[in-house]
């Protein structure tokens, strides 16, 4: 039997994309009676080693139509799977307390994301590109100081980053196939189910550790800016999929009344 404790482990602090890469143990053991265990990082190979935001542009979505940029765009989509493997594996360490039902989820969701990365490889495979060829940022792990316990970090993660990527990972798909790229586009739709899925599970987690307080009032008093509800979204608002991801009327509206902006602040 393995311990959730030595598998994220194993995760967090590989030296190798392979050990990302490995598959939950059917016979994972979720209770931990040990203390708290926040890791200020993960270990990364050499070549996916992350860097400051500035060092690893890439380009708009207007890209998708050069298969060079489209290898760039797809390589940090990559790089995000990767960063919510390691975060997630991260909150088994940090959240030893936390209800079996949620560290089972976070089990679950992080293997999902270990499916995207292998996907967005073989993609990257089909364009010549290998994953670490391009720099890649640590935007999500950037936001570590933010993930004070599992409210702050389904606010962060699953309502904000999975939220967001609900309308990005649509108009990816959208401009995969208008440039011919119809394998590309139904990784990118594969993506985008399996994200409702995740928002889900972060919305019914909303309501069960903040149940004194609407779903908006405590999304928004667990979120820090810069992010918030502006990083919730996209230009365009798949509000569908929210729908399906089970988001109620009113955090919908007021998601559709911000204004999207971009990390750097500016509108999308």
């Amino acid at each position: 039997m393995t311990s959730a404790r030595a598998y994220a482990l194993g995760i967090v602090t590989g030296d190798t994309l392979a050990a990302k890469l490995v598959s939950p143990p059917a016979d994972l053991v979720l209770e931990d009676a040990e203390p708290p265990l926040r890791l200020p990082g993960p270990t990364r190979p050499p070549e996916l080693v992350m860097v400051p935001g500035r060092e690893a542009r890439v380009p708009p979505l207007a890209g998708f139509r050069d298969p060079n940029q489209r290898a760039r765009i797809i390589h940090a989509l990559a790089n995000h799977e990767l960063q919510a493997i390691e975060l997630f594996a991260w909150a088994l360490l940090a959240y030893p307390d936390a209800p079996l039902a949620f560290r089972r989820g976070l089990v679950a969701i992080l293997a999902d994301e270990q499916r995207h990365l292998e996907l967005y490889r073989g993609r990257l495979a089909a364009l010549k590109t290998q994953f670490g060829d391009h720099p890649v940022t640590g935007h999500f792990w950037n936001k570590l100081d933010d993930f004070v316990g599992p409210l702050e970090l389904v606010c962060a993660m699953g309502l904000t980053f999975e939220n967001a990527n609900l309308d990005f990972a649509g108009d990816y798909a959208e401009a995969a196939r208008a440039c011919g790229d119809t394998e590309t586009a139904a990784v990118l739709e594969r993506v985008h189910a399996d994200e409702i899925s995740h928002v889900h599970f972060a919305w019914v987690w909303l309501g069960k550790l903040a149940p004194d307080q609407s779903p908006w009032s405590a999304y928004l008093a667990h979120v820090r800016p810069p992010l918030g509800p502006s990083r919730a979204r996209g230009a365009r608002m798949d509000i569908d999929a929210r729908r399906r991801a089970g988001l109620d009327d009113e955090f919908i509206a007021n998601l559709a009344a911000a204004s999207a902006k971009r990390p750097s602040g500016e509108p999308r």
